[in-house]
């Protein structure tokens, strides 16, 4: 049975979210992330989420409400509210965005260290075989 957020008494919020926050802070790692995420949500609220996620990080790198709306086949209504959470001077969006773009970048070094591992072991492939771990 689906509860309504306005039926239920402010001690009854505070504890059914503080329930979900101390839960999901307890999950530590990306694949306990997403196995908790996978758990708690459906797939369309996981995927509605994540675009708003995307929509942020387009937002705060400047790119047009057109473009997003373009781009993600979004309504301007979905860009303009996550445009005024940005704006109310709520910090959970642009916190998780500097954290997601930290982790890309950190991805795209691998990335390309892992790249460059490659190349070099096809340019000297004998001395891997001399000196492998």
């Amino acid at each position: 049975m689906k509860v309504k957020a306005k039926n239920l008494s402010k001690k009854e919020k505070i504890e059914t979210l503080d329930s979900l926050y101390t839960a999901a802070g307890t999950v530590r790692g990306r694949n306990a992330m997403k196995l908790f995420l996978r758990d708690l949500l459906t797939e369309s609220e996981r995927i509605m989420l994540g675009r708003r996620i995307i929509i942020a990080r387009k937002l705060i790198s400047g790119e047009s409400y057109d473009k997003i709306k373009i781009d993600l086949r979004v309504g301007v209504t979905t860009i303009a509210r996550v445009q005024r959470w940005l704006s109310d001077q709520m910090p959970g969006y642009e916190e998780a965005v500097r954290g997601l773009e930290a982790e890309f970048s950190k991805r795209k070094r691998r990335f390309e260290q892992k790249k460059l591992w490659i190349q070099l072991k096809r340019k000297y492939p004998l001395h891997f075989l001399l000196f492998s771990k």
